[in-house]
Formats: C-alpha cells, structure tokens, sequence
C-alpha cells in the first residue's frame, strides 16, 4: 500500500533489504552530498540512466534475434557510429571519460531517442543531465548495472524505494497517495484482463501499477493468451498528467513493474479537449488534486455543462463521468465537503451521482490518512456509469484506523479497519441486516434524496444514548434543603463551642 520509511507509500518487498537497499541509501546520501538536495531531481536522474540502460537492452534483443534469424540488424536502437553511447560500454568507461560522454553525447542522443516505441519517449524531449561529478556518476551507474533488470519484482521494488525517499523527504508528497489506501481501491473494483484503466491525474502511476498487480495476481491469462497480453501492455493502462516529471517517473515505474508500453500522456485534464476520449474508459482510479478554483476560461465547457462550477473536484468527478463507458465503474477520493457541501453545484452533481447514475458506496476515511502532507477528511466514492440512474441504496463505512497512528508520524499501529471494509464489501448481502448504529450500514435512495442528496455518514447513524434516571426537581430542591439544615446545625453547633 509498506515501507515505514513513510507508510504512504509502496509496501518494499523482502528484495530491497541488505546490501541493495543500503548501496541505494548510500548513492542516495552521495547526491545529497553532490549537491543534488531536491529528491525529485535524483530519482529524475537514476530515472535517465535507467532509460538508457533499457535502450541498451533493447538493442541486445535486436542483435539477439539477428543472430537467431541470420538476417540484418532490424530497427537498431544505436547506428554503428553510436555504439560508445550504449550502457554496456560507458559503464566501463574511466569516471572522467563515463562522465563527458554521458553529458555531452548521451543525454543529447536521449532528448532524441525514438529507440522505444513507448509513449515514454515522448517524456525525453527535456531531459536534463544535473549529476555534478564523475564519481557520483560512478556510483550511481555502478549500483544500477548490478540489479538484474530483466526481474520484474526487483525492478519494481528498486523504484518503489526510490519514490519512497521523496515521500520520506516531505517533497511532493501531494503526488503519492498512501499505498494501502490504493490497494484497498483496487480490490474492491477488482479489475480484469478487459477493463480499459485510467487515472487521470495519475503523477507516479500507483493506481495503475496496483492495478496492474492486481490483474497479474488474479488472472493469469492476461498474460498467456496473446490477445489479452497485447492488451495489458499497451492499451489497458492510461494515466494523464501535466508535469513532465511526473510523465517521466510514472512511465518509469510502469515500465519497471512490467508494462511494455504504457499510455502515459501530457494533459491538463480540466482544459478544453480533456474529454475526447469520452466513454473510453472502463474503470477509473483516482485521487485527483484538489487545488481550489479555476479560472473559468481555461476550464472546459463540456465538464462546465455537466456541473457549473471553479471547483477541481467538482470538475473531476464531472470529468470521470465524462470518460467512462456506460456501465464503467469508478473509485475515487474525494474531499469531504462533496459529500455535504450546500453551493448549487455540489447538490447537482451529487443529484448526478444519485439519479442519473448508480452511486454504490461512500467510505469515510480518518482525517489523518494523508498527513503529514494534508489534513483535510476524505472519502472514497464507488460509482457505476449507466447514464440511466439505477441507486436503490448506498452503502455507507466509516473507516476509523488505517493501520497506522492518524498523526503526522504515521506510525504503524494494531488498529486496522481496512481487511474489514473489503469483507464487508464483498458480502454485501449481510450488511443489509445492519443497524444504523454500526460501522457500516445501508441507506435507501429515498432517505438520500429527503435530504438533499447529503452523502455524509453522520448524516443517517444513529447514536444510542444509555438511558439515565433523572431525578425529579422537587427532590433535588429537597435534598438541598436537607443539606443547608445541616450545615446551619454545624455551624450553630461551632458557635457554642466557642462562647
């Protein structure tokens, strides 16, 4: 979901321990003492040269498979006046000579490389090389040639710990959405071979590598049937995003958990043209950012059409609507006010949600799921697109321990609601039979809608309040009476002593 570097993000697996993850640590402390104190610059760096080690490799499957056929060299990654470029033979290079070829000539050839057919590629055309030594770059080239990249588990780990140090720094943390949190997302839409998946504020892709995960784990004929792994390399996974950093380590790390091709695109998904590819979409994965207002000129009209608002996650969910298939289904964050905010908007597009679509669950997370880097309250929405309404009730949760302390430690603790969301979630049929006062229960669509369409879980719990005797004034005026009587005594009594 983890590594206790910072719970938010990926769970390291038992591969990165021991001698890897302390040779990453130290190439980690030699940027920093480098100069490179910005941890997004680093894993931007380690993310170039391990794109340029798969150039190499690609390369060695085209030589591979000359050799086998006994033809021509096809579609050469490095032309014969390029060899010098390749891993393979800069790696071998004395620092100073590794250091100016790389500089000089390697990182010009990336900004051009169309060696991977990937819309990674695309993400190279302002690549820049900031290792400042040639001993750093040693280090880093050193400790990358000796992972065995042709594992999938090691490679996804290896990058997972790189992007846990930036969540670990405090930077960018808005970009990583806690790893259990996603897991749990994922298990309950339960993806499958033929979903077409987007996240459309996707930064570092941990939706659609959850999901990809997920497909792998639960159904291995995406992967044996051509079709079908065709499909789960290069046109189920699609995540949008408009930081070219972000593009960069998201189709890395998708590449890296072993997706060939993965459609990670440049694009503000709230401008104009962000829904051209209405009604693509299967399932939806999101947590999108929730930056305010926007300026109504740069947002687009056809999500202004669908709920008249500046506010992003108004327009997200419009957007999410916009792009899926009728009959496509969603899980997404949201921050709490869409649950009960009174503006026009909000009520439209939770009368949205309600009548014309088939709004399924509201899961109510702790406040402190996102600190250190937010405090806001945030909810989970699961919602199906059948353009034709369809809620007969909503199932509501509320999530009160993540596993972890709700403060900005983020401590792993005993407390864990989570495994229980899921198994409540897939035997819905028995949380038919639960009272209000419990942690989970059922609302009916007619309730929701006599008020107002307010989808906050406060909203229709009920509390039990034990039962106290109240005693009646007369014999509490009494029994103070009794008591003042009393004291009179006492103190007449003090007065006799004294005379």
């Amino acid at each position: 979901m983890s590594t206790h570097d910072d719970p938010s993000v990926t769970r390291v697996k038992d591969v990165i321990t021991g001698e890897l993850k302390s040779k990453i640590d130290r190439v980690w402390d030699a940027f920093w003492s480098g100069g490179i104190s910005n941890p997004l610059e680093v894993i931007e760096q380690i993310t170039y040269l391990l794109f340029i080690r798969r150039l190499d490799d690609l390369h060695v499957l085209a030589e591979r498979k000359a050799r086998v056929t006994g033809g021509e060299l096809e579609a050469p990654v490095f032309l014969p006046g390029q060899l010098h470029l390749r891993w393979s033979r800069f790696k071998n290079d004395d620092p100073a000579v590794m250091h100016r070829v790389v500089a000089e000539e390697v990182f010009p050839f990336l900004r051009a490389a169309g060696g991977d057919d990937s819309t990674y590629s695309d993400h190279m055309k302002d690549a820049r090389f900031t290792i400042p030594t040639p001993a750093l770059l040693s280090k880093v080239v050193d400790m990358l040639d000796d992972i065995p990249m042709a594992d999938r588990d090691t490679n996804g780990d290896l990058y997972e710990y790189l992007l846990s140090k930036i969540a670990a720094a405090g930077v960018n943390g808005q970009f990583r959405t806690p790893r259990h949190i996603i897991d749990l997302m994922v298990q309950m839409t339960a993806p499958t071979p033929g979903d077409e998946i987007c996240d459309p504020a996707c930064g570092t892709a941990g939706f659609l590598v959850a999901a990809s995960e997920y497909v792998r784990d639960t159904h291995p004929t995406a992967l044996t049937d051509a079709t079908q792994r065709s499909h789960f390399h290069s046109s189920m996974f699609h995540g949008y995003d408009f930081d070219s950093t972000m593009l960069r380590i998201g189709s890395m790390n998708m590449l890296l958990h072993g997706i060939e091709a993965p459609d990670i695109r440049y694009r503000d998904s709230l401008s104009e043209g962000a829904s051209e590819d209405a009604e693509r979409y299967t399932l939806i994965l999101a947590n999108p950012p929730f930056a305010g207002s926007l300026d109504y000129e740069a947002t687009s009209k056809d999500l202004q059409r669908v709920v008249k608002t500046k506010k992003t996650e108004l327009l997200f969910l419009a957007l999410f609507l916009k792009l899926l298939k009728p009959g496509g289904r969603a899980a997404v964050i949201v921050p709490e006010g869409v649950l009960f905010g009174s503006s026009v908007a909000h009520k439209a597009l939770r009368k949205t949600l309600v009548e014309g679509q088939k709004l399924d669950a509201v899961v109510k997370l702790p406040s402190g799921v996102f600190r250190p880097y937010a405090g806001v309250s945030t909810a989970i929405l699961f919602f199906t697109k059948t353009d034709s309404g369809g809620t007969d009730d909503v199932w509501f949760h509320d999530v009160q321990a993540d596993g972890f302390s709700l403060d900005d430690k983020r401590n792993p603790v005993d407390a864990n609601d989570l495994p229980d969301v899921l198994a409540r979630w897939q035997d819905l049929d028995a949380e038919r039979q639960r009272a209000r006062t419990e942690q989970s229960f059922f609302v009916p669509k007619v309730e929701i809608v006599a008020q107002s369409y307010d989808l906050s879980l406060n909203r229709y719990r009920e509390i039990v309040r034990d039962d106290v005797e109240h005693r009646s004034p007369l014999e509490i005026i009494a029994d103070i009476a009794l008591l003042e009587e009393e004291l009179a005594d006492g103190l007449a009594g003090l007065k006799a002593m004294l005379s």
